[in-house]
C-alpha cells in the first residue's frame, strides 16, 4: 500500500513519463466549445479516454450529447467500436455530466508494468478522438 505522498508521486511520474514518451500538445480543454473537453484518466482500475460534456445547464449538455450521438456510427468507425455513450454519467464528486468514452480494464496506475500498454492505449485512442473532434466540430457546433 502506498502512503498519500507515494501515491501522489506515482501519479506524477505516470503523467510525466507519458508526456515525455508522447510529447505533443493535446487538445484536451482547448476544444473551443464551452464545457466540452477531451480527457485522459486513470480511475477504478481503468484507463479512460473520454469526451466529457460538463455544461451545468442540462439543456445545453443534452443538446451537445445528442449532436455527438448523431455521429455515433461515424465515431465507432473512426475512433473505436467500443465507445460507450452515457447521457447522464455521475462523477465521483456527484456531478452529472455526459460522457462518451472508451476504456481499458484491469490496469492500475500503481503497477508500472501496465504503463507502456496504457500509454499506447491513450495515444492511439486520443489521437483518433481528437482527429474526429476537429473533423466534425463545425457540424456539432452549428
Amino acid at each position: 500500500m502506498f502512503s498519500i505522498e507515494e501515491a501522489k508521486q506515482v501519479r506524477q511520474d505516470f503523467w510525466t513519463f507519458f508526456g515525455k514518451r508522447y510529447h505533443r500538445k493535446w487538445t484536451l480543454y482547448d476544444t473551443k466549445l464551452k464545457d466540452v473537453n477531451l480527457k485522459f484518466s486513470m480511475e477504478n482500475n481503468q484507463a479512460i479516454i473520454s469526451l466529457d460534456i460538463e455544461h451545468d445547464d442540462i439543456i445545453f449538455r443534452h443538446y451537445y450529447f445528442e449532436k455527438f450521438e448523431s455521429f455515433k456510427s461515424v465515431m465507432e468507425d473512426e475512433v473505436s467500436a467500443d465507445l460507450i455513450f452515457e447521457r447522464d454519467h455521475i462523477l465521483e464528486s456527484g456531478k452529472v455530466i455526459s460522457r462518451i468514452y472508451v476504456s481499458m480494464d484491469n490496469v492500475k496506475i500503481t503497477r508500472k508494468t501496465d504503463w507502456p500498454t496504457v500509454y499506447e492505449f491513450f495515444y492511439e485512442n486520443m489521437d483518433k478522438l481528437e482527429t474526429f473532434f476537429w473533423e466534425y466540430k463545425d457540424f456539432i457546433e452549428d
